[in-house]
């Protein structure tokens, strides 16, 4: 099959959804597919040197918000947009604080649900018309439903199946203020009937999108994520301190406050005098508040010189600190729809603590990697961070067996396999 797949990149920061869908199209390729993902609204940020890195940005993020700015900018000449969708001004772009924050974005993201009906409609018939003077894909895959306003003129112009993605959307849509949060969910229920079918990234993730975009059974799927193998490897030995991990970004809804809470519990019992705690993930110029508040509250509680944070890593960076953590712990506030973090501790030999809400439980049914405990509790957190530091057997063999469950299950192969399954229904009618 022909495959194209579009996803949103960040410009400037690892995000989990655009490692996923490169990991995906990968592997899909390596199936025997001929699948590609172009970029939208921001260059992507990979840390892989292939084709997708450098490509042209469709519904580049300036012009798109521009367009929903001023009315003006909606009947410009395309050497004007083109101006706007370099990728280094794009990249500048997206390092502005808060230019991603849901809170600020409820106008332009209705707008953009909309589609071919919203202000950004140039755009939109941009991308189908490019689209069209390709070789006609066999299927178009949406990698989140907050792209879903782009079906409709893209199933138009070149007359095949629209897959959309199910990862996270509710989060962000639950944060945007009113009106614009219930017009939102409104014109999404819309859009979805555009769409062939959707494929969820857990099971957890699809029973909410299913209840809340009113979706019967035979058009969902559920593909549980996977990464690939080989760009992590298990350490040798185990690290000579005991290190607590944190890899995610760096923000209130990651709920790095709460594991802070727990480490400074920990060091006022005593038990691990030489624990460490080491944070790293994506941090944009948004987050840099919060960080700060973090850092003050480490020093507040003398416990700072035993922390390390790093942030922005590179993908080789990050399978060097996984290497070093004894635990990982992201206890996010929120129900996450998925985590990849947590695969990706699997599968460096690392077991997780992780609140019990959200996805987590059902990544933990399957590869039983770790211990689930209270959500937005310091001191379940603590208590279950320490067990497992203290009891080297119980660590080890939780670490056995997220590592196996990352090889027998959630890896890109099968991930690949069971989504390419899912398209040949669509597009064979079976």
């Amino acid at each position: 099959m022909k495959i194209v797949h579009l996803t949103a990149g960040t410009g400037n920061f690892h995000c989990g959804t655009s490692l996923r869908d490169h990991a995906l199209v990968t592997a899909l390729n390596r199936l025997g597919h001929d699948a590609v993902m172009a970029p939208l609204y921001l260059p992507f940020v990979l840390d892989h040197n292939d084709q997708h890195t450098d490509q042209d940005i469709f519904l580049g993020g300036i012009n798109v918000y521009l367009q929903s700015l001023s009315s003006f900018f909606r009947h410009t000449p395309r050497w004007i947009d083109r101006l706007f969708d370099g990728t280094w001004l794009l990249r500048k772009a997206s390092s502005r604080a808060g230019m991603t924050r849901a809170s600020e974005l409820g106008r332009l993201t209705l707008s953009l649900i909309k589609g071919d009906a919203g202000d950004q409609v140039k755009e939109v018939r941009r991308l189908a018309k490019h689209m069209l003077s390709q070789e006609r894909p066999n299927v178009i895959c949406l990698s989140n439903a907050l792209l879903i306003g782009l079906a409709r003129e893209l199933k138009e112009h070149l007359k095949v199946p629209i897959v959309c993605t199910l990862q996270g959307e509710d989060t962000f849509l639950d944060a945007l203020p009113e009106p614009y949060r219930d017009q939102c969910w409104l014109e999404l229920q819309k859009g979805a009937s555009e769409v062939d079918t959707l494929i969820a990234v857990s099971q957890y993730h699809g029973n909410i999108m299913q209840q809340r975009l009113h979706l019967s059974d035979d058009r969902l799927h559920v593909v549980h994520n996977g990464i690939e193998l080989s760009d992590y490897s298990q350490a040798t030995n185990s690290p000579a301190t005991p290190t607590i991990g944190y890899l995610a970004r760096l923000c209130p809804s990651k709920g790095l406050h709460t594991l802070i809470d727990a480490f400074i519990e920990i060091t006022k019992r005593g038990a691990l005098p030489d624990a460490q705690l080491h944070i790293a993930g994506a941090m944009t110029p948004a987050d840099q508040t919060y960080t700060n508040q973090q850092i003050d509250r480490l020093k507040q509680a003398g416990v700072f010189d035993r922390v390390t944070i790093e942030t922005n890593v590179s993908l080789k960076r990050k399978a060097q600190l996984l290497q070093s953590f004894s635990v990982l712990s992201v206890p996010a506030t929120y129900g996450e729809s998925f985590g990849l973090y947590v695969l990706e501790a699997w599968a460096s030999g690392v077991p997780v603590v992780q609140p019990d809400h959200g996805a987590f439980s059902e990544l933990m049914a399957i590869a039983q990697g770790g211990i689930l405990c209270q959500a937005d509790d310091a001191i379940d957190l603590a208590d279950s961070l320490q067990q497992l530091l203290t009891d080297d057997d119980q660590r080890q063999s939780l670490a056995r067996a997220g590592h196996q469950g990352v090889i027998d299950y959630f890896n890109t192969d099968r991930m690949a396999q069971q989504f390419a399954e899912v398209l040949k229904k669509v597009t064979h009618g079976v």
